[in-house]
């Protein structure tokens, strides 16, 4: 079913546009329809904020339960805006405050750009933490995209990510550890993800707190584990939401970089993310020695060129990830694990 345009959150006109199934807030309330009410933290800096806010809404809606979604996008103070980008989150965004008065019955956390060595040094960890305090006992489940995933790690196990000599980003293949999880019903066994992160977790480290890893990849690492309930918290090390072009912005972003002197090395290309073609365009870009028209033009080419081979596998977790939010939520007290099922493994696992 669909998501509610319950607000004029330009994220909804945007789907719709693109032919996704939306409905409007007056369409909803003469529907008797299940409803969930899912909240979103959008810690992205401000060139990706509205693409973010697109794409977690996006994967909400691919969920084929019969329920109605709002979502409710919210940021923390403590993250560096810029004038436009924090108009836009005072227009369009919730307050904290409202929704915890309000209740929710499942929460996203996106990942931020930091600056600093330790994650509880961001200025942003304390407004972070009461919220994850917060959701912990009023939400039936928390998703975790890339830095949210280190950080409630972190908070939460003790767990320290460690660096990693470079970067690593691009599309990995990856094979399902859990098959017998809820969260992997009819998943495909083998399955490509984006990552894009300076740091990791290992599959020692999670285990070692108790955490179950789902899936993992041989030079990924770790993409999507879950916390000793198995469902409370759900950890992605990479991100299941990106677009076929997003890891491509990431790479433009480098390349002007190199450009301007910021960095003093042509950016590697993203690892098999490139056909054999592309990625010979890709070099010459990454070279930084093209003139701005031939740059944009090549550019170009490339957009045309790379393809989305994780979309279908995050949409079928998200869906899965989804309906088992459904199936435990009380909706007359909007609390987590009230319909009889035991909090400590909610999903009934053997």
């Amino acid at each position: 079913m669909p998501i509610v345009a319950h607000t004029d959150l330009p994220a909804f006109e945007d789907l719709l546009g693109q032919g996704h199934d939306l409905v409007s807030l007056d369409q909803a309330v003469h529907q008797d329809i299940r409803e969930l009410h899912i909240g979103f933290l959008n810690m992205m800096p401000d060139a990706a904020l509205r693409a973010t806010e697109r794409q977690f809404i996006r994967l909400v809606g691919a969920c084929n339960r019969i329920v109605q979604f709002y979502v409710y996008p919210f940021s923390l103070p403590g993250l560096p805006r810029g004038e436009e980008a924090q108009a836009y989150i005072d227009r369009h965004y919730a307050r904290f405050e409202d929704l915890k008065q309000a209740g929710l019955d499942a929460l996203i956390i996106t990942g931020a750009n930091v600056a600093n060595p330790s994650l509880d040094q961001e200025p942003f960890w304390a407004p972070l933490v009461e919220v994850v305090d917060w959701a912990r006992e009023n939400v039936t489940s928390i998703m975790c995209s890339c830095l949210a995933t280190h950080a409630l790690l972190k908070h939460l196990h003790g767990i320290e990510r460690q660096p990693l000599p470079d970067k690593k980003w691009g599309v990995f293949a990856h094979r399902v550890t859990a098959p017998s999880h809820p969260l992997l019903r009819e998943v495909n066994t083998r399955f490509d993800a984006p990552h894009s992160r300076f740091n990791d977790i290992s599959r020692a480290q999670l285990e070692a707190a108790g955490l179950s890893v789902l899936a993992e990849s041989e030079s990924g690492g770790v993409l999507l584990a879950a916390s000793p309930d198995q469902l409370r918290v759900i950890y992605f090390q990479g991100h299941p939401e990106y677009d076929a072009c997003s890891l491509l912005k990431e790479f433009k972003r480098e390349v002007v970089r190199h450009i301007e002197g910021q960095r003093p090395d042509a950016p590697p290309l993203p690892e098999r993310y490139f056909d054999e073609r592309s990625a010979a365009i890709a070099r010459r870009v990454a070279a930084g020695d093209l003139d701005p028209t031939m740059l944009e033009a090549e550019l170009a080419r490339l957009e045309s060129s790379v393809d989305n081979t994780w979309g279908d596998t995050a949409k079928a977790i998200f869906n899965n990830w989804l309906g088992l939010v459904y199936r435990v939520t009380d909706l007359d007290r909007r609390k987590p694990f009230m319909n009889g099922v035991d909090p400590h493994n909610p999903l009934g696992l053997k």
